[in-house]
């Protein structure tokens, strides 16, 4: 049995969907769970496995649990002696958003030589960005919508046709998205938008336009696939529907699809995972339309770790934490320091 580290909370618009991530691990990771909190100051603390409930933070009773820093090669606590390492194989990056999704964890693990699963740096920045994530897809020869980028700041000119779909540029879990159908909606759902983020995302929205579910990881030589998901939905799928709905917990539905789709679906997520998100579980979404694949978003730190689409999820974090890319080893032996020093004839 492996030591995990599940880290988070963290300071996002999604802290509180991180920790009913963390929460939903409990009875599936069968390694012993080392459970640590992220809160809102940006202070760790280790949370007893047998507190664990939604309860625990929102009462700030959390603050109660054993605090931890973190050092060289891992997290301690602090000891009779000084400080005592808390004893963890590898950590698993289930900060939703901010800190977690926008690369500020990976550099944290990457800076005190923790390993982790979970984004890298770049493929953090690429994918808490929609608009960069749609420069990737289009790079690597993946489809996306038409789409425009607006700033806060800017005149609220609508270059697409309607209806179209307005969200928040580094925001998840449908957080701040609206529909609009007309120009006289705009005003409106930009507001909200911009709530949450100076810049936003208009897309052409499609009605009835169909949409799938794949996650995976690349393991021992080879991509683990989850089943593919159609989402159920009356329209958008709202944040509510998503994570308010608890029978998500429960296995999803394969899609009824063709083999053709099939491949066209796993053949883009190859693509889109390619080496970049080595070391991480993702899902992406994507459309289908007359027969195309589009993508539509990266969850690089998917919600519970979109368990609920794979049949043996403990198997498959077993797998990808035995393939976590290692940092390079580079030795500072100041050569060339010493040699302008010998040049110069001083010692």
């Amino acid at each position: 049995m492996r030591n995990i580290g599940i880290v988070f909370g963290g300071v996002s618009f999604e802290h509180e969907i991180s920790i009913v991530s963390a929460i939903a691990l409990k009875d599936i990771l069968q390694d012993k769970i080392n459970y640590i909190f992220l809160d809102s100051n940006r202070q760790f603390y280790l949370i007893d496995i047998a507190q664990i409930t939604s309860k625990l933070f929102q009462s700030g009773a959390y603050k109660k649990q054993t605090k931890l820093t973190l050092a060289n090669g891992g997290f301690y606590k602090k000891s009779l002696m000084g400080s005592t390492k808390v004893e963890i194989d590898y950590v698993i990056n289930l900060v939703h958003g901010g800190d977690g999704e926008d690369g500020k964890i990976a550099g944290l693990f990457e800076f005190y030589g923790i390993d982790y699963i979970g984004p890298r740096i770049e493929a953090s920045a690429i994918s808490s960005s929609k608009y960069l994530t749609k420069a990737y897809a289009k790079e690597i020869g993946v489809k996306v919508l038409d789409y425009q980028l607006l700033n806060i700041n800017d005149k609220r000119v609508i270059d697409l046709e309607y209806p179209i779909i307005i969200k928040p540029l580094r925001l998840g879990s449908s957080i701040g998205v609206s529909v609009v159908k007309s120009s006289s909606e705009v005003d409106y759902a930009l507001d909200v938008a911009f709530e949450f983020d100076g810049d936003v995302l208009i897309e052409k929205y499609i009605d009835g336009i169909s949409e799938y579910n794949l996650a995976g990881a690349m393991g021992d030589n080879e991509y683990i696939f989850s089943i593919i998901e159609e989402p159920s939905k009356d329209g958008m799928l709202t944040f509510d529907k998503k994570y308010m709905d608890f029978s998500r917990s429960q296995r999803a539905i394969s899609a009824d699809i063709s083999q053709n789709l099939t491949t066209k679906l796993y053949d883009s997520f190859k693509k889109i995972y390619n080496t970049l998100f080595d070391g991480a579980l993702i899902r992406c979404d994507f459309f289908v339309y007359e027969d195309e694949v589009y993508l539509n978003e990266i969850n690089p730190i998917p919600g519970s770790m979109a368990n609920y689409l794979f049949s043996d999820f403990d198997k498959v974090i077993q797998e990808l934490s035995h393939n976590l890319p290692k940092q390079q080893k580079i030795s500072v032996e100041y050569n060339y320091i010493s040699s302008i020093a010998s040049a110069k004839g001083k010692a």
